[in-house]
């Protein structure tokens, strides 16, 4: 099977990315896209984002979730720690997590550590989600083999009995990841694939150097 895309194409129009006209830090022009974006009601998830690692047999995976907090800090996503995203992360912590925008031809692009977020703070979220994703949480062995569909909606009914008059507490194995920043790019489209790319790297003294990349 075989099917040529050679002639999808577009012409990217809708903006700039220019040195005057952005901030020294890039936490703040995050802020301001991703506003843009929310404004625009032209992406229904707009903090899904692309998260990558390490696996443990060497090759990168990429996987897409949901960006649940940003801040000074950096970017917060939750998930089951023994997974395989969370196996990857406790052996090598380097990760890159990214988002596209196409309403707005724009990506940005991250690369940082990624560490737990402290136990209250999972707990925190944890007790915030909707009864049926707590028990998800529970239900999942993420990432492992099951036999069938059957297997895991049955698990769900004995824990829905389970719990049904008692409180969920947050699973051990599940919880909170910070991404800190070392290096932010965005990446905004322009005519004749002249794309507007500015990267952002972390220096001493939480200052941020900014650069122009070629296209």
């Amino acid at each position: 099977m075989q099917k040529n895309l050679a002639d999808y194409r577009k012409s990217y129009e809708k903006s700039a990315l220019m040195e005057d006209a952005i901030p020294t830090n890039p936490m703040a022009l995050f802020q301001t896209w991703f506003d843009e974006l929310e404004a625009s009601k032209g992406v229904e998830e707009p903090n899904a984002m692309t998260v990558s690692t390490i696996g443990l047999d060497g090759f990168p995976k990429s996987r897409v979730v949901l960006l649940k907090k940003f801040s000074a800090h950096g970017f917060v996503f939750y998930s089951n720690y023994e997974s395989e995203k969370g196996m990857s992360i406790a052996k090598n912590p380097h990760s890159c997590i990214s988002f596209f925008w196409p309403n707005l031809e724009r990506q940005v692009i991250i690369k940082g550590q990624s560490e737990k977020l402290p136990a209250q703070e999972s707990d925190d979220y944890f007790n915030s989600r909707p009864k049926g994703s707590r028990l998800g949480a529970l239900v999942s062995d993420q990432s492992s083999v099951i036999p069938s569909r059957v297997y895991l909606e049955n698990k769900l009914k004995k824990l829905e009995e389970e719990y049904k008059d008692k409180e969920i507490e947050r699973p051990n194995h599940w919880g909170g990841y910070l991404v800190k920043p070392e290096s932010i790019e965005f990446w905004q489209g322009r005519q004749n694939r002249l794309h507007d790319r500015i990267r952002y790297t972390l220096v001493e003294n939480s200052n941020w150097k900014r650069e122009r990349l070629a296209p």
